[in-house]
């Protein structure tokens, strides 16, 4: 099935990310990965080191007649987004990814493919390898644990690197040069509720709410696409607020930076009620679907009776718990006033979970304004401490302010000039790039980020382009041959 990957021009990047991707490599759980990348440092006669954290960084000497030349910095993350269709079978810890070539685009069986970032490492290693392509001297940095935290960036320590340019190649559209990006934080919302006996005189239901795309819940937030933890409270608050509708569990979505796809409930109604909610929640379906008909065709909400649950939420809470939901903000909170077309400020509702008296809320709040991003937060605070809810702030991680005078930027967007006939879109994202992390520690790093075309990341549907590819690779060879001298 890889074979055909292989088979792919440039070859020595196809092949190192089929190398990489047989490695299980999810994020938190990167000691294969880590393994993997030692050996292959060990293996080139490369000086290769791991930090206090994971971090792996392999060092090569400079070409001849490139000496002169300021050290570059070659920056990509192991870990992997890991999502898959529900009817894939699928081990994300035991197998590795199971890749198809179809047209111009790389994907997966069913799961993420791991372009995200596997295509930067992938490049870097051809680098590494290669006897041919000129280069300064680099230094090889690959972070872990970008996807939940970026804890492999925020652990480096400043001092390890000596590299005044950092190239840094996690951007999804090959026309577009980075020069900034969003900074974060996660909101995590706790409470407990009593368990209730269910009357006897009631059903049990579950609903299931599936089909949608899903994707970055950074670089796709603006496309209105479907999240499935609002759609279903949606329905949830429907069938509670007209036929007494009680919550037994929830699960719905899945990572925090991951629009949800999927969510299921199961719930009771009254059989004195239970053939008015079925009607009527059959036509709220309906309608919701036609709001996302264009948009997203595929959705899916399905009720099946099932047999009575034994416990549900105590109502008071549960009518708490539901505001709370319909009320917290989800989607694109503020466009940027600077920077044409750029999200500011969003927020993701990423990850519901009831069970078992606990209730868990996980979003992920992104801004590269600070003081939008705490406003957003403290918003989305207040909304879940009102139903009674403790709240949470962890993994914040800074944003990377544009420097429209960099050096490295102006020579990386006149060479893409030169060599396409046609400008590049300089831009800030709205995603977590590490580059505002690594900027901490190293104040004075130049810093630019660029990539192949991937779409769909951080979803089944990720694919990456094999021509767009071949366009990243030979512009990461020209930029290393135009380094400034130092």
């Amino acid at each position: 099935m890889n074979t055909a990957v292989r088979n792919q021009e440039p070859k020595e990047v196809w092949n190192h990310f089929a190398d990489l991707n047989a490695v299980p490599r999810p994020s938190k759980k990167e000691e294969r990965v880590i393994a993997f990348m030692v050996a292959f440092g060990k293996k080139l006669n490369l000086k290769t080191i791991v930090d206090s954290v994971g971090n792996v960084i392999i060092t090569k000497p400079a070409t001849k007649g490139f000496e002169d030349r300021k050290t570059v910095v070659m920056q990509s993350h192991l870990d992997m987004v890991h999502q898959k269709n529900t009817e894939t079978v699928f081990d994300f810890d035991s197998q590795g990814i199971e890749m198809l070539v179809e047209g111009d685009w790389i994907t997966a069986n069913g799961t993420t493919l791991g372009a995200d970032n596997g295509l930067g490492v992938a490049a870097i290693m051809a680098v590494l390898s290669s006897k041919s392509i000129e280069h300064p001297h680099l230094e090889a940095l690959f972070t872990i644990d970008e996807e939940t935290g970026m804890t492999g960036a925020m652990g480096l320590k400043g001092g390890l690197l000596e590299g005044t340019i950092l190239l840094n190649l996690d951007t999804e559209e090959d026309d577009e040069i980075g020069m900034g990006c969003a900074g974060g934080v996660d909101i995590t919302a706790r409470r407990t509720y009593t368990e209730e006996e269910i009357p006897s005189n009631s059903s049990g239901y579950s609903i299931t709410v599936k089909g949608l795309n899903g994707g970055h819940s950074g670089m796709e937030i603006h496309k209105g696409l479907g999240n499935a933890n609002k759609i279903m409270n949606r329905v949830l608050f429907d069938g509670f607020t007209n036929y007494g509708l009680r919550i037994s569990e929830i699960n719905g979505g899945s990572l925090r930076n991951a629009i949800p796809r999927e969510s299921t409930a199961i719930v009771s109604v009254e059989n004195a009620s239970k053939e008015a909610f079925l009607f009527e929640t059959k036509a709220l379906i309906n309608n919701i679907k036609e709001e996302f008909s264009t948009i997203e065709p595929n959705l899916s909400i399905e009720i099946n009776s099932i047999s009575l649950p034994k416990k549900v939420m105590d109502i008071a809470v549960q009518e708490s718990f539901i505001k709370s939901i319909y009320a917290g903000f989800n989607g694109v909170y503020r466009m940027s006033p600077d920077i044409k077309d750029l999200v500011e400020t969003s927020n993701n509702i990423a990850r519901v979970i009831v069970k078992e008296g606990a209730i868990k809320v996980g979003c992920l709040t992104r801004s590269s304004s600070e003081t939008n991003r705490t406003d957003l937060a403290n918003s989305l605070r207040s909304s879940f401490e009102l139903a009674g809810f403790e709240v949470a702030f962890s993994g914040e991680y800074p944003g990377w302010q544009p420097n429209v005078d960099s050096e490295i930027l102006k020579i990386v967007a006149a060479l893409y000039e030169n060599l396409h006939g046609e400008k590049a879109r300089v831009a800030a994202c709205h995603a977590g790039l590490e580059c505002g992390i690594l900027g901490q520690n190293y104040p004075s790093m130049d810093m630019v980020s660029f990539g192949p075309t991937i779409l769909g990341a951080h979803s089944p549907d990720e694919r990456a382009s094999i021509s767009s590819t071949q366009k990243f690779w030979k512009f990461l060879k020209e930029i290393l041959k135009n380094i400034p001298k130092k």
